[in-house]
């Protein structure tokens, strides 16, 4: 295992962590739910996020790329359900801010690409998480495009797969924003609903696969079109 590479991908998989837990968090304490900002999760610091869930975030990172050279993790962000049922149409927006976060780290990571891209530093790489951005110079420059690749990918692939619309993820609760009140209501108590949640996963990962591949290649496409 390649430490500067691990450690590449764990800054990034962390940071888009945090930022997408901290803006469930930061949208439901403007929203009244103080509950995440009283457990320190309003907050781009990652060890409020880390404490609360190690397993998600330090374990199951460095296991998944030991064995397959590639990082996935999760973390979480806890409100309270009958803030959610009271006001689901605030929850729905709560839901929303996590993949709204990701999405921004897409953008960010697509601009620095292009800018080096213009001043001749980086070139357009694969498809791959780690290639999709090069510097042939090598250098730090090259751990710059290691690093942006993995993050526009990595992000895109987060920005997609919570959008799912199945529980527990958060396309299901951001489907509130689509329906009435009452309907809503009945979306944030299937999010509590042990069954429901562990067959959403099942839903979600296998859909991911089908769904991933054209997304990445669309969004590859956007990124560089004057190569396509």
């Amino acid at each position: 295992m390649d430490l500067g590479v691990a450690l590449i991908w764990y800054v990034a998989l962390l940071f888009s962590l945090t930022l997408h837990e901290a803006s469930h968090a930061w949208a439901a304490m403007k929203g009244g739910d103080r509950t995440a900002y009283h457990g320190g999760q309003v907050s781009l610091d990652p060890m409020p996020h880390i404490r609360r869930e190690p397993f998600g975030t330090v374990v199951v990172p460095l296991l998944s790329f030991a064995m397959s050279g590639w990082m996935i993790g999760w973390a979480s962000t806890p409100y309270d359900p009958r803030w959610a049922y009271t006001y689901p149409k605030r929850a729905a927006w709560m839901s929303v801010a996590g993949p709204a976060a990701n999405f921004l780290l897409i953008l960010l990571a697509a601009t620095a690409i292009r800018i080096g891209m213009m001043v001749g530093v980086f070139e357009p790489g694969t498809y791959s998480f780690q290639g999709l951005v090069m510097a042939p110079q090598g250098g730090a420059a090259a751990t710059i495009a290691l690093f942006l690749s993995v993050l526009f990918t990595l992000n895109l692939l987060l920005f997609v797969f919570n959008l799912i619309p199945v529980p527990p993820l958060d396309g299901s609760g951001a489907l509130g924003l689509f329906v009435s009140e009452k309907t809503a209501r009945r979306i944030q108590k299937t999010l509590f609903q042990p069954q429901f949640s562990f067959i959403g996963i099942l839903l979600a990962w296998y859909a991911i696969r089908e769904i991933f591949g054209p997304v990445h290649s669309a969004a590859v496409r956007i990124l560089y079109p004057e190569y396509f």
